[in-house]
């Protein structure tokens, strides 16, 4: 059944490196805030080391999981095994979000595959990884990723999509700001 691990072993690493598709979960601090639970898909998601991980993040239609990660950092990411043997995976950690121009953002955007509309890349510091049976989890057949976002952002262009993130992206549904908003400002 589940087990408890201080860091990402192998095993976790081929695991995760075989999925399609992962979960991420940030909550604001306040009591009345909502919870955010975002699935993610395309080939985004790197383990940069046993204890570090990270995502390259397109422009969506809010930037929840940036907010919550500038109020308190913490994170939860989850992979579910929808083929082969059954098994759930959630990694814990405290994140951040590196925006392009940063210091970090031109040494780390070299493990992503840049992807049309990129917004950010979402890294965390991991401290907690649980295995679980996944027992049930229902099995799926992958049949390919959806292209409308690409095309969304390619229609968009790069002014329209700095003005869509402008609308959109520099507070959360609760009014907590982004690290977009200061670009802003």
């Amino acid at each position: 059944m589940g087990k408890d691990h201080e860091y990402i072993t192998d095993d976790h690493r081929s695991f995760i490196e075989n999925q399609r598709l992962f979960f991420v979960c940030t909550a604001p601090l306040s009591k009345e805030g909502l919870i955010n639970l975002s699935p993610k898909g395309f080939d985004c998601f790197r383990v940069l080391s046993p204890t570090k991980v990270g995502y390259m993040d397109i422009v969506g239609s809010g930037n929840e999981t940036s907010a919550h990660l500038l109020e308190n950092g913490r994170i939860t990411f989850m992979f579910c095994a929808f083929d082969g043997p059954p098994k759930i995976l959630r990694l814990y950690g405290k994140g951040s979000t590196i925006l392009p121009g940063d210091d970090e953002w031109d040494e780390l955007s070299k493990q992503f595959t840049a992807l049309p509309a990129t917004r950010q890349i979402i890294v965390a510091d991991i401290f907690k990884v649980k295995s679980s049976c996944g027992f049930g989890v229902p099995l799926y057949e992958y049949s390919g990723e959806r292209d409308l976002a690409f095309k969304w952002a390619e229609n968009k262009g790069p002014e329209g999509l700095e003005t869509y993130k402008k609308e959109k992206n520099i507070v959360s549904m609760d009014g907590l700001p982004t690290p977009i908003a200061a670009k802003f400002i």
